[in-house]
C-alpha cells in the first residue's frame, strides 16, 4: 500500500505554493515596494491559475480563511552536510548543534518573522532553524506576499493502472507569484502552503478481489490466522503474514532471543491520514500477538492535523505503519506524526519528527512520480527546489542520527502511470533522494487458484522462488479469467515494486562503490508508445504500452540515483494482515487479508531498526552508507534477488546473475541479524 500524488495529464497547481523555490535577484519586471519596505521580488514560478481539468473558479478566497503558510530555509553549510551524510556521519548532531551549523542564523530568522509580524501573521521557526511556519489568513499572507488567492472547484481525478482517484474539492489557491524582500529572499528555498489541495491520494495495493473469492465483509477471529482460515477470508492461504512472519523471514528473531525489542527507542510515523486511535493495541494485543509492554503511543497534529480517520482519507496506510513498525519492535514507542493532506503538511511533519529529535528511526509511506514533478518544474507550476525542501529535511535527519525509510512505489518501473499517466520508466519521489533509504519490494513464494465470480473459469498460479515483485506473472491467468486479452490485462494490473533511476537526483558516492550500478537488463513486456508534448511544456512523454506476452531481455546503461535500495515481501498475494477500524464504513471487516505494498516495507524496516538499535545500544543513524559498504565487503547481509528474464522482474528491471544490486529490488532482501552484526564489528 503505498500513497501516490494523482493528478491528470497536463495538471499542475499553478498557484503556488506547491513549493515555490526562491529567486535571488530582482528584475524591473518583478520588483515592487511594500509600505516601509525594502522592494520585493519574485519567489519563483510563474504561477498563474489552477491547472487542474476541469477546474471552476469560485471567485476569490476570503480574507479571514485561515492559514499555515511555511517558509523552508537554505540549510547553511549544505555542500560539507551532503558529503558528510553520504559518506557516513563519523558523530551525530543534537537539534541544536545542527542549527548552529546548518540552520539558518538568527538575524534571518528574525528579519522573516518581523517581516510577517508586519501583517499580523505570526511565524515560528523549528529547533532546527531551517523551518519557518507561519499562520495567519488569507488577506494577510495575500497582503505580505503580494499576492492574490482566489476559490477552485476541483472535479475528481479518475486514476489508472489500479490507482485510486482524487475526490472532488474545494480549494484555495495563489494567482500569483508571492514576493519577499529580498534580502530575506535570498536565504529563502521554498514557500509550502498557498493552497490546500489534497494532492495525495490513497493507493492501495491489495489481492483483486474479482479473482480470488475474496470474503470482503467476514471479520475474521481474533489472533493469527491459520492457512484454512486465511483461506476463508481472501480466497487466499499466503496473503495473511503478521509482523512475526517478517522477523522470522529476514532474521531479526535472533535479535529477540538476544533480548533486543526495540525498548529504549523510539520509532516515528509520517503520514498524511489520522490513525484509527485503537487500531495499533487492538492489532498488536489481539491479533498479532506482541502486546504493549508499558510503551507509548503518541500523537502529533502537525499543521492542525488532517482531520477524523476515515477510510477515504488513507487512515489504513496510517494503520498499517503504526501496527508493523511497533509490531516489529514491541520495545519502543511511537510517534506519530500527522499532518494535513498537502506538500506543506507532509514537509512540515518531516522536520518536526528531525526537530523533535525524539524518534531514532522514522518512515513514510506516501509517494508521487518523478515524472511529475518534472512537469510542473516545466510547467513553471512547482518549483525546482520542490526536492531540495524534502532533501533538507532528510539530510537534517542523518545528521542527527535518525535512521529514515520511504516506500518505493507500487507501479513497478512505471511510477508516472498512476498520476501523470504517461508510460515512461518514473521512479517515485521522495525515495528518488540520496538521503533517505527507498524501501522495494519482492513476492514471496505462493499457490493458489484464481476464478471468475462464478467459479466456472479457474487459473492455476504458482511463485516457487523469492522474486522482484511485478505482476506480469499475473496477467495470463487473469486474462483466463475475466475472457480479456492479454494486453487488456496487463495494462490493467501495470503494479509492481518500484524501482529504477532517477532523472532529477544524482547517484550518491555510496552507491558509486557498487560495481556496473548503472548496468541493467530489462524484460520488455511494455514499450511505451503514443509520444505526446504535454501542454505548455517542451518535454514529450509517451502515452500508452505496446504489450509483448514473450517479451526479449535487453540491457543498457543509466546515471542517477538508483531506486530503491532493500527490499521486503510486498506483493498483496503473499502478504499481510492489516486491521483498520475506518474499513467499517466501506463495508469491510476492521480485519483484512491481502493486503500488500512497499508502505508495508517501509515501516517494517522503521521498526527493525529499532530493535537494532536496541541491540547494538545505540543509533546507527542512516543506513545507505553502511550498507552499500557492508554488500561490497564480503560481509554482505543481503540476497540479491537477482535471476535474469521474465521470471523476476518489476515490469521491466530484471537482475543481473552475479551482481550485487538490481534496480528491481536493490540489494535484496536483508538478513536483519547479519545486519545488525556487520554494525557490531569493532
Amino acid at each position: 500500500m503505498a500513497r501516490s500524488v494523482r493528478r491528470k495529464l497536463g495538471a499542475g497547481l499553478a498557484a503556488g505554493a506547491l513549493i515555490a523555490g526562491v529567486t535571488c535577484a530582482a528584475t524591473t519586471a518583478n520588483a515592487s515596494t511594500a509600505p516601509g519596505s525594502d522592494p520585493l521580488v519574485d519567489i519563483q514560478g510563474a504561477l498563474t491559475s489552477l491547472g487542474l481539468p476541469g477546474a471552476t473558479g469560485l471567485g476569490s478566497t476570503s480574507s479571514d480563511t485561515p492559514e499555515t503558510v511555511s517558509f523552508v530555509l537554505k540549510e547553511r553549510n549544505s555542500d560539507q552536510l551532503k558529503s558528510q551524510v553520504t559518506h557516513g556521519m563519523s558523530h551525530f548532531l543534537s537539534t541544536r548543534q545542527f542549527a548552529d551549523t546548518y540552520g539558518q542564523t538568527p538575524a534571518v530568522i528574525s528579519a522573516l518573522e518581523s517581516y510577517l509580524a508586519k501583517y499580523g501573521i505570526k511565524a515560528k521557526a523549528y529547533g532546527d532553524d531551517v523551518d519557518v511556519v507561519a499562520t495567519g489568513t488569507a488577506g494577510q499572507f495575500d497582503q505580505a506576499l503580494s499576492t492574490s488567492q482566489k476559490q477552485y472547484r476541483v472535479p475528481e481525478l479518475h486514476g489508472t493502472s489500479g490507482a485510486a482517484s482524487i475526490p472532488a474539492q474545494t480549494v484555495h489557491a495563489a494567482t500569483g507569484a508571492p514576493k519577499l524582500p529580498a534580502d530575506i529572499a535570498q536565504n529563502v528555498l521554498s514557500v509550502l502552503g498557498l493552497t490546500n489541495y489534497s494532492t495525495f491520494s490513497s493507493q492501495t495495493a491489495h489481492v483483486n478481489t474479482a479473482l480470488t473469492q475474496y470474503n470482503k465483509s467476514k471479520a475474521a477471529k481474533p489472533g493469527a490466522l491459520s492457512p484454512t482460515d486465511c483461506q476463508a477470508l481472501t480466497g487466499l492461504q499466503d496473503a495473511c503474514n503478521l509482523p512475526s512472519d517478517f522477523a522470522s523471514r529476514y532474521g531479526l528473531s535472533p535479535l529477540y532471543k538476544a533480548g533486543a525489542d526495540g525498548s529504549g527507542q523510539t520509532t516515528a510515523i509520517v503520514t498524511l491520514a489520522s490513525m484509527d486511535p485503537t487500531a495499533p493495541q487492538t492489532f498488536w494485543s489481539t491479533i498479532a500477538n506482541t502486546p504493549q509492554t508499558g510503551r507509548q503511543v503518541t500523537t502529533t497534529n502537525v499543521d492542525g492535523g488532517p482531520g477524523l480517520p476515515t477510510d477515504s482519507s488513507g487512515s489504513g496506510e496510517t494503520d498499517l505503519d503504526v501496527e508493523q513498525a511497533g509490531g516489529l519492535a514491541p520495545g519502543a514507542n511511537v510517534d506519530v506524526y500527522q499532518a494535513p493532506n498537502t506538500d506543506s503538511g507532509f514537509a512540515d511533519a518531516y522536520f518536526q519528527a528531525a526537530s523533535d529529535n525524539t524518534a531514532d528511526s522514522v518512515s513514510a509511506s506516501w509517494a508521487e512520480s518523478e515524472t511529475y514533478l518534472k512537469y510542473t518544474i516545466a510547467d513553471h507550476t512547482e518549483s525546482p527546489n520542490y526536492e531540495a525542501a524534502f532533501d533538507e529535511a532528510f539530510l537534517e535527519l542523518a545528521a542527527q542520527g535518525q535512521s529514515a525509510f520511504t516506500a518505493a512505489g507500487d507501479w513497478g518501473a512505471y511510477t508516472a502511470t498512476a498520476d501523470q499517466q504517461t508510460t515512461n520508466l518514473s521512479v517515485a519521489a521522495s525515495a528518488d533522494s540520496p538521503y533517505i533509504t527507498a524501501a522495494g519490494g519482492t513476492t514471496n513464494p505462493w499457490s493458489g487458484q484464481l476464478s471468475n465470480t462464478t467459479g466456472t473459469t479457474t487459473a492455476n498460479v504458482s511463485v516457487p522462488n523469492v522474486r522482484t515483485w511485478g505482476w506480469d506473472y499475473l496477467w495470463k491467468p487473469t486474462a483466463t479469467v475475466q475472457n480479456e486479452s492479454y494486453a487488456a490485462a496487463a495494462e490493467s494490473e501495470v503494479i509492481g515494486g518500484g524501482g529504477g533511476y532517477s532523472s532529477i537526483e544524482s547517484r550518491p558516492s555510496y552507491q558509486d562503490q557498487v560495481p556496473d550500478i548503472g548496468h541493467y537488463n530489462a524484460v520488455n513486456w511494455l514499450t511505451p508508445t503514443g509520444d505526446k508534448t504535454q501542454s505548455g511544456t517542451d518535454l514529450v512523454e509517451p502515452t500508452s504500452f505496446d504489450v509483448s506476452e514473450n517479451p526479449a531481455v535487453s540491457s543498457g546503461n543509466s546515471d542517477g540515483r538508483a531506486v530503491p535500495d532493500v527490499s521486503a515481501d510486498a506483493d498483496p498475494y503473499s502478504g499481510y494482515l492489516l486491521y483498520e477500524p475506518s474499513a467499517v464504513e466501506a463495508g469491510s471487516s476492521p480485519l483484512i487479508g491481502g493486503y500488500g505494498g512497499t508502505s508495508f516495507v517501509a515501516p517494517q524496516l522503521n521498526g527493525s531498526a529499532a530493535v537494532i538499535d536496541s541491540y547494538l545500544g545505540h543509533r546507527v543513524g542512516f543506513w545507505n552508507p553502511s550498507i552499500y559498504s557492508f554488500a561490497t565487503s564480503g560481509n554482505d547481509p543481503f540476497t540479491p534477488v537477482n535471476a535474469e528474464g521474465t521470471a523476476s522482474s518489476n515490469l521491466y528491471y530484471t537482475g543481473n546473475p552475479g551482481s550485487v544490486y538490481n534496480p528491481g529490488s536493490g540489494l535484496g532482501v536483508p538478513n536483519l541479524d547479519a545486519l545488525a552484526q556487520d554494525w557490531n564489528r569493532p
